[in-house]
């Protein structure tokens, strides 16, 4: 059967994955004790057959308790091989930010809300060390947070294949937080000088015929996908199941795009899931 555990920070966003997971086919349980997780999975197993892909949401409580959520975490690999572990992250501030918002009680007792999401890091540090998946979801919007459940998570519940996210962005505006593998592609020539394509992005004409001219471009993308087409492979052994390519260029807008639209159409050609998404270049 296909099986996540959802966990991570307080207010990170887990309610929306779990909600984005229904929607695409997925029977979710949310605020799931550690202790009947793999009761539930032999539930699950034995009411029909293929199972249904199933999501358990760890609840506010667990840091209370996190030895248990280990153990049974643990337990559940060797349960169900294909157990995945999806945690949700994001920035001190912005969890500072949402709680103010919601003026919701942190689960975690502290002195102040820092003082509590600073607990619960180090005390969830040991369930994202065994996490197959990290969101960040400190810039992501519900909308955004919803689209990045549908492309690591298919709508009949995930397959063996590991899926690829290719992200193009501007230096300027910060690294990626959830990347795994990062580039910076800032030492090719910029079309951003043409004043005939500063207004164009990677994704016309004009500006793929720049680079595709400088053979520079050129070489560098031959090294690229030779050096991503050999680590595919190795994270695939790995089981990794959701790899995050990000590529940067200064404002995100022609090289990084270029780029990144290249590198897809290789993956793709290969026979790997992926999709790829332009983080700032409409910025």
């Amino acid at each position: 059967m296909s099986l996540v555990i959802i966990s991570g920070m307080s207010g990170a966003g887990r309610s929306s994955v779990a909600a984005s997971l229904e929607d695409i086919g997925w029977f979710v349980i949310d605020n799931m004790p550690p202790a009947l997780m793999s009761k539930v999975v032999e539930l699950a197993e034995s009411m029909r057959d293929p199972s249904p892909p199933l999501g358990l949401v760890v609840g506010r409580e667990v840091a209370l308790d996190i030895t248990s959520l280990v153990e049974a975490i643990e337990l559940l690999k060797e349960q169900v091989p294909s157990t995945r572990v999806a945690f949700l992250d994001a920035s001190d501030d912005v969890l500072i930010q949402r709680y103010e918002g919601t003026k919701r009680r942190h689960p975690v007792p502290g002195d102040s809300v820092l003082e509590s999401i600073h607990q619960e890091r180090e005390i969830l540090s040991k369930v994202k060390d065994l996490a197959d998946i990290v969101i960040d979801s400190s810039d992501l919007s519900v909308h955004d947070l919803r689209s990045r459940v549908y492309e690591v998570f298919t709508a009949d519940g995930g397959t063996a294949e590991m899926r690829v996210i290719i992200n193009s962005f501007g230096y300027k505006y910060g690294l990626p937080r959830d990347a795994d593998l990062v580039f910076d592609c800032r030492f090719l020539p910029n079309p951003y000088w043409d004043k005939s394509l500063r207004e164009q992005t990677g994704l016309d004409h004009g500006v793929r015929e720049f680079l595709l001219a400088r053979s520079e471009v050129v070489e560098f993308l031959e090294i690229l996908e030779s050096f991503v087409g050999y680590l595919l492979p190795k994270f695939k052994q790995e089981g990794k199941s959701y790899l995050s390519v990000a590529i940067g260029c200064t404002g995100g807008k022609h090289r990084s795009v270029f780029l990144a639209e290249e590198l897809r159409k290789w993956i793709e050609a290969s026979g790997s899931q992926v999709s790829v998404r332009h983080r700032d270049f409409q910025k």
